[in-house]
């Protein structure tokens, strides 16, 4: 009886540590945006892992230098479901500007290339599931 114990715990640490360890696997995003006017800028970039904190509440963020109008970045995350955002910094001052509507005076892009209509995009439209390496392009729009 007491080996069956002995057994039973076993196994468990050892499936729990194999099931924790699948839980934490990171896997690489390379990404490509395409659309920029001009190399003087930066592109700020910004990824999100959930609806509620979308476009407001970022999780990891970067500063991209654009090369022969094209720019990329490597990103190491945790199995997920993500969306990612970036705007280049047309006048360099950091931050996103906006009319007084609050539509983007900076030129913008998301995952997915998704779309807003009548507001920003979407976070259904722009999010992917990250379960193995893959790369993703983003196209800036003005």
């Amino acid at each position: 009886m007491k080996t069956i114990l002995q057994f039973t715990l076993l196994a468990f640490v050892f499936f729990g540590g194999v099931w924790a360890s699948k839980a934490q696997e990171k896997f690489t995003i390379n990404v490509g945006f395409t659309g920029m006017k001009t190399d003087q800028h930066q592109l700020y970039v910004a990824v999100y892992d959930n609806e509620a904190d979308f476009l407001k509440k970022r999780i990891k963020g970067m500063v991209v230098k654009v090369e022969n109008l094209k720019a990329s970045t490597v990103l190491e995350l945790p199995a997920g479901v993500y969306a990612i955002s970036c705007f280049y910094d047309l006048n360099d001052n950091k931050q996103l500007d906006t009319n007084f509507w609050g539509i983007p005076k900076e030129p913008i892009g998301v995952s997915n290339d998704a779309k807003g209509f009548m507001g920003p995009p979407k976070y259904k439209d722009a999010k992917f599931t990250l379960n193995e390496n893959r790369s993703l392009t983003i196209t800036i729009n003005e």
